[in-house]
């Protein structure tokens, strides 16, 4: 990875008297997959235009692909290709007439050979010849998805990319993400699937009423929500007794063989936790970590009433 291919600091933009973005700080690693969640309303697509050079910021700095966005307008939209939530595709032209179309709005030379290897790409060549009309749902995102890519952009925004999508065609639009970012693109992603930023993001940004309430990784974020904890489970009872002794606050399963500790899920503390068994020797037969998931985590740091979690 080469440094910084988005950087934003102190953007700010408002309507009238209504302030959208309030201060946000941004650094997106070339070559990573970055999401942004948020409510609606929380000012996602804001940032995003503001990115992309379709709203100027009212204050702050922002750096796209090593172009600033207000000065260097052409140089940024040169770099980035955006994808928005409904496919923009042209449903009275065939598949490859619509890449065609695409290439020569670019002026870019061997139109043809651009399509062929597109189609090719995102499996598309059997429907080539046919009306974008006639394409399924997971068939015209991806043929949304191939005309952004004419252009060969560094960064790639991603609006909702998987809206609508049946669970088998989204799954295929995240192998097509994967890869992209294999071969060094930068994915800007929003989405109101968490379950596709947890499984895709290098890292996460949750936006909250114009403010980023939260940065990290899907498991920095998780830890960052009460509900975590390390399950241990023994190979006898007098295992399991001695254990709770020690480990005050657990809560015991006596079935099970089982105790429930409390815990923030990080290395440091489970190391902690296992030093203590150890010092007392008393040997675990099963151990497993659970932390809660970005759905916990975005309904506790989003919304007026979670200010005290937003502060930790």
């Amino acid at each position: 990875m080469n440094g910084s291919a988005i950087a934003a600091s102190g953007l700010r933009k408002a309507y009238k008297d209504k302030i959208v973005l309030d201060g946000i700080d941004l650094d997106v690693r070339a070559g990573t997959i970055f999401a942004l969640l948020g409510p609606n309303g929380a000012g996602k697509t804001t940032t995003v235009n503001v990115l992309t050079t379709l709203l100027t910021p009212d204050a702050g700095k922002v750096v796209v692909a090593g172009h600033d966005v207000v000065t260097e307008t052409k140089a940024v939209r040169a770099a980035i290709g955006v994808t928005g939530q409904f496919a923009s595709v042209d449903d009275l032209l065939t598949g490859e007439e619509n890449l065609l179309l695409m290439a020569d709005l670019l002026h870019l030379p061997k139109a043809g050979r651009i399509a062929a290897r597109l189609l090719d790409r995102f499996d598309l060549g059997e429907a080539a010849g046919k009306p974008a009309a006639s394409y399924s749902g997971g068939m015209r995102r991806k043929l949304d998805l191939a005309m952004t890519l004419v252009g060969e952009p560094q960064i790639i925004f991603l609006d909702e990319p998987t809206t609508g999508l049946d669970p088998r065609s989204r799954r295929t639009m995240w192998e097509i993400i994967r890869e992209l970012v294999a071969s060094g693109t930068t994915i800007f992603l929003t989405t109101q699937y968490l379950e596709e930023a947890d499984e895709l993001a290098d890292r996460i940004a949750v936006l909250d009423q114009g403010r980023l309430v939260a940065e990290g990784t899907a498991d920095e974020l998780k830890r960052r929500v009460p509900g975590s904890h390390v399950r241990l489970r023994f190979a006898d009872r007098h295992a399991l007794d001695v254990a709770a002794q020690v480990l005050h606050g657990s809560t015991m399963d006596a079935e099970e063989l089982a105790l429930r500790v409390p815990g923030d899920g990080g290395v440091r503390s489970l190391r902690a936790l296992l030093d203590r068994l150890d010092a007392h020797s008393i040997d675990v037969e099963e151990l497993s970590v659970h932390t809660p998931d970005l759905d916990d985590v975005f309904l506790a740091l989003t919304g007026p009433q979670n200010k005290k979690v937003n502060a930790r």
